[in-house]
């Protein structure tokens, strides 16, 4: 906390932010302002609600400074960026971005928030350090909603590859120029490769089976007619992760391709179009790669497949550090409570990873008799010994004052619906 104090003009500001963090870490159930507050010890949610809405505090600085600590904690040896999105279901229309659209969260299309963000992944751990809310076209065209909930006027309406090729200008000014970056089909178009190019990293993108590239001497096709030029003698076993029971083998392929991404002035680097198949099934994934050196098939299938840590960072941001169940509505509470979010879970992967780091000392030869520590158990841990118990859980009166609480504003909110209700019954007719 004491990284971006100076970022909070005011005593009090830092401490509920220092506050909040401490909540989201102690509180196990669904999170919001009345479970945190209740938790911390407030007699209400009105100071968590004006540090999330108004509050005068640079939040993007807080961001900078926290992804400056994360990433000198999980160390610059493998880096990876890793790209990718993810879905909060809504219940209503009028929460900031907010729309019935698709999210591999909910399995389909919901009424949702969508924001893409970035995930730092490096040799020693995992954590996100970015993110960036989507705004539909809708959302983006309407003046009255926009003002309603806060967006600033120069927010304008950008894809989500724009938006992942922003928050990847944002890591290379930060200091991070040498690292692999990863995403999934939705990022494989030129103009991101092009911008990822010309930062100086490389990639390793899904693209989908209609994808069009030209290869030496045989012009434009699609990746799936690139299977015809593979001979058998060229597939390759390789292990892509550990599974509950056992590796994961996967059958893989490379083939050198023409690169059609090189930013003005660049040399034309090392392009090639891997292509993975399930050794049973015979499922077939294809990725487009570049690196300004030649890399062997190892080192690309290994950017493959670290991509998935995202998908550990949004489960244990979600699952731990309730990255999803804010029940914001406005455009700076829903960043600040996803900053919050992601401070909680960069403590737990940093926390994790001293502890393995201390558990099993990177000159021992001696086997760990248990799997390391993971940011959900260290969490358990923290409970137990160092994280304050929730107020209420320690003290009845408090507890009394909760239920008292909740229920008075329960009736409020039930009888201003009711009157609004019959003001619009009277106008309709």
């Amino acid at each position: 906390m004491g990284r971006f104090a100076s970022c909070f003009p005011r005593r009090e500001t830092r401490l509920t932010c220092r506050n909040m963090v401490s909540g989201l870490l102690m509180v196990k159930e669904s999170a919001n302002c009345w479970s945190l507050a209740e938790a911390i010890g407030h007699s209400g949610p009105h100071v968590l609600q004006h540090f999330l809405s108004r509050a005068r505090f640079d939040t993007e600085a807080v961001r900078r400074s926290v992804a400056a600590w994360t990433v000198e904690q999980l160390g610059e040896r493998e880096v990876m960026l890793v790209v990718d999105e993810t879905g909060d279901e809504k219940s209503s229309l009028d929460a900031v971005g907010a729309a019935r659209q698709y999210s591999g969260a909910l399995g389909g299309i919901g009424l949702c928030q969508v924001a893409v963000h970035l995930s730092y992944v490096s040799a020693e751990g995992h954590a996100l350090v970015d993110r960036r809310l989507y705004l539909g076209e809708a959302w983006a065209a309407d003046d009255e909603r926009r003002e309603l909930v806060g967006v600033p006027d120069e927010r304008v309406f950008a894809t989500k590859p724009q938006l992942a090729g922003d928050m990847l200008e944002d890591a290379h000014a930060s200091g991070v120029h040498t690292a692999w970056v990863a995403a999934d089909e939705v990022y494989g178009g030129r103009e991101l490769r092009a911008r990822i190019r010309a930062l100086g990293y490389g990639y390793a993108i899904a693209v989908p089976t209609s994808h069009r590239v030209t290869t030496p001497g045989a012009g434009k096709k699609k990746v799936t007619a690139l299977l015809e030029r593979v001979p058998k003698r060229a597939w390759m076993r390789l292990r892509t992760g550990h599974g509950t029971k056992a590796e994961r083998l996967y059958d893989w392929a490379m083939i050198d391709v023409n690169p059609d991404d090189a930013p003005p002035g660049q040399a034309a680097g090392h392009s090639q179009v891997l292509v993975r198949r399930h050794r049973r099934t015979g499922t077939l994934s294809f990725y487009r790669t570049w690196h300004p050196d030649p890399q062997p098939i190892s080192v690309l299938v290994s950017a493959v497949c670290r991509r998935w840590r995202v998908e550990e960072d949004f489960q244990g941001a979600k699952g731990l550090a309730h990255l999803d169940t804010g029940q914001v509505t406005c455009w700076t509470s829903w960043h600040r409570w996803s900053l919050m979010s992601m401070i909680a879970y960069a403590l737990l992967a940093v926390g994790a990873l001293h502890e393995r780091q201390r558990a099993h000392p990177a000159n021992s030869d001696d086997e760990l008799a248990m799997v390391p520590v993971s940011p959900r158990e260290l969490l358990a841990l923290l409970r137990v010994f160092a994280l304050p118990r929730p107020r209420q859980d320690t003290d009845p009166a408090h507890a009394l004052h909760w239920s008292n609480w909740r229920r008075r504003h329960q009736h409020r909110a039930t009888a201003c619906h009711r009157r609004w209700n019959n003001v619009t019954a009277v106008a309709i007719a």
